[in-house]
């Protein structure tokens, strides 16, 4: 039977999912984290939030809408949160080892969904943390007692995010977003060189991960699935290089129906690469900063998508912001008010509707 068709892949305008959380909420975690507010309070202040966030995106006319990610203290808890055996980084450069193996023991991403679909009156995704970032923060040199290389490792949470996105296939969701900052590892000298220092070899690491990617979206169709590639988002740069070097291999070996790309500097390179993208795939240009209030002008937008258009069709392309507007609790305060978050979103949607109608 051929899947019903989801207009959600033919957006031209997205989000990358986080969203600056309000101050009630950022207090009320900080006091769980102190112990002075209970696991109930914590519920009810994320589930106050999640309802408002929603309904003023809604309210813009946004098509896709999230849960702000309200109920993580950093984006890339999705994976540890529901797993056993492997706590995750303390911190976003750290690397742990395994403490044995890795057991799914509550699909977190699926308890976000059903809040936010049962909540929502447009399609709303969901995200999770992508293979290739766990991999690259696991210290498998310390963890051989469990598993016996990367290879082993990646393939295990492979299998258990397929099984999380299972679930919320299965609850209703039609559009998944993995979130995979490190692939822009494999154009970043720094990073190249701390693979090599390990004993890795990039080209087997990427290769490794877009298995991995693949696998953990494979056999589900009719459900868009997104990619996120970023480079920090923080004002102080993290990731240098252009797509260039990888661009061609991971546009044509990732199974992602869209890119969500970050366009916002100058560190991101040109829009050449975006020629490399495969025909019924759509590249989401993160054209707006979540790292700047400022809001930036509608001639701007369009003179870059007219500038991206050159590589690849219109039909195409799509826009969205650079990354998420607030990747965590821990990230430290917003970098602008929920003011100025949504005239961006709202810039988007008004660019949107000037250049594809």
């Amino acid at each position: 039977m051929a899947a019903e068709p989801n207009e959600l892949g033919h957006l031209h305008v997205d989000q990358v999912g986080s969203l600056i959380r309000p101050n009630a909420l950022r207090d009320t975690v900080l006091r769980h984290q102190g112990g002075d507010a209970s696991d109930a309070e914590l519920r009810e202040a994320q589930d106050v939030a999640i309802r408002s966030v929603i309904a003023r995106q809604e309210a813009i006319g946004f098509p896709i809408v999230t849960d702000g990610e309200f109920r993580r203290v950093l984006f890339q808890e999705s994976f540890a949160r529901s797993t056993s055996g492997w706590g995750g980084p303390p911190g976003l450069s750290v690397r742990t080892p395994v403490t044995a193996p890795l057991r799914l023991v509550h699909n977190t991403i699926l308890d976000e969904y059903a809040f936010t679909h049962a909540v929502a009156n447009r399609p709303a995704k969901v995200t999770l943390i992508s293979p290739d970032r766990i991999a690259q923060r696991f210290d498998w040199e310390a963890s051989r007692a469990v598993y016996a290389d990367l290879d082993a490792f990646v393939q295990e949470v492979a299998r258990i995010e397929h099984q999380m996105v299972g679930d919320v296939v299965a609850a209703g969701c039609r559009y998944v977003q993995s979130d995979a900052p490190s692939y822009t590892a494999y154009v970043d000298a720094a990073s190249l060189e701390q693979m090599r220092a390990r004993g890795e070899d990039p080209i087997e690491n990427m290769e490794r991960s877009m298995r991995a990617d693949n696998a953990v979206i494979a056999g589900f169709p009719g459900v868009i699935f997104g990619i996120h590639l970023c480079r920090g988002n923080t004002p102080v740069p993290h990731r240098y290089g252009p797509y260039d070097a990888i661009a061609e291999r991971l546009f044509n070996t990732l199974n992602h129906q869209r890119f969500l790309l970050e366009y916002d500097t100058e560190r991101a390179g040109t829009f050449e690469p975006l020629r490399f993208v495969p025909k019924g795939k759509v590249a989401v240009l993160g054209l707006v900063s979540t790292k700047e209030s400022e809001l930036e002008s509608v001639d701007l937008l369009k003179r870059r998508i007219e500038e991206a258009s050159k590589y690849l069709p219109l039909e195409q392309l799509a826009i969205a912001p650079q990354c998420g507007f607030a990747s965590g609790v821990g990230a430290g305060p917003p970098r602008m008010s929920t003011d100025q978050q949504f005239r961006k979103l709202e810039r988007l949607l008004e660019v949107a509707r000037q250049v594809w109608g």
